[in-house]
């Protein structure tokens, strides 16, 4: 069901504006010089637009996009711009070949769904937890889930692993409210 209702979010035009302005403004709110984001699956919001005009504005800022290199292993970020040549990796999913390895100071994260308090759904694959518990060096990226209202649950089933995001950002809002 909530796959369904992105799928049909995603395909409004002004959603879409809409959630592409949340991000920038998340981009600037947080003031970070690095981002991860992801290659969007089918019902995923595209953020390349935003990330790429993001880019533009100053030549210090880095983007980078997940690898997998293994099943069950966090992700590693590798550098990424508009030009950056892709290659197909695991989950049929497009990878950058720059090799570059970044440690991103915010993170984009892909929503199934989420609540109000700042808690997501996703694939169920544990990608972003193992990548978070994992993550390198003492300081914890900013992490921005990026989601349609329409995807907002009270039925959200928590798991003693799970932490909340620190923002979630849709086309109608901020979770938490700040």
């Amino acid at each position: 069901m909530l796959l369904e209702a992105r799928l049909q979010a995603a395909s409004d035009p002004a959603y879409n504006a809409a959630l592409g302005r949340r991000v920038l403004d998340a981009l600037k709110h947080f003031g970070a010089a690095s981002v991860g984001f992801y290659w969007p699956l089918a019902g995923e919001f595209d953020a390349r637009p935003a990330v790429s005009v993001w880019l533009t504005a100053n030549a210090q800022r880095e983007a980078s996009l997940p690898i997998v290199k293994e099943r069950g292993a966090p992700l590693e970020f590798h550098a990424w711009t508009p030009a950056t040549p892709m290659k197909i990796g695991h989950h049929k999913i497009a990878e950058p070949t720059s090799g570059q390895v970044v440690v991103p100071e915010l993170l984009f994260i892909p929503c199934v769904g989420f609540d109000a308090d700042g808690y997501r759904l996703g694939y169920g694959g544990g990608y972003y937890d193992r990548t978070l518990a994992a993550w390198p060096g003492s300081k914890q990226p900013v992490t921005v889930g990026i989601a349609y209202e329409a995807c907002r649950t009270q039925d959200l089933q928590r798991e003693a692993h799970d932490i909340a995001l620190d923002l979630i950002v849709t086309e109608a809002g901020v979770y938490p409210p700040r």
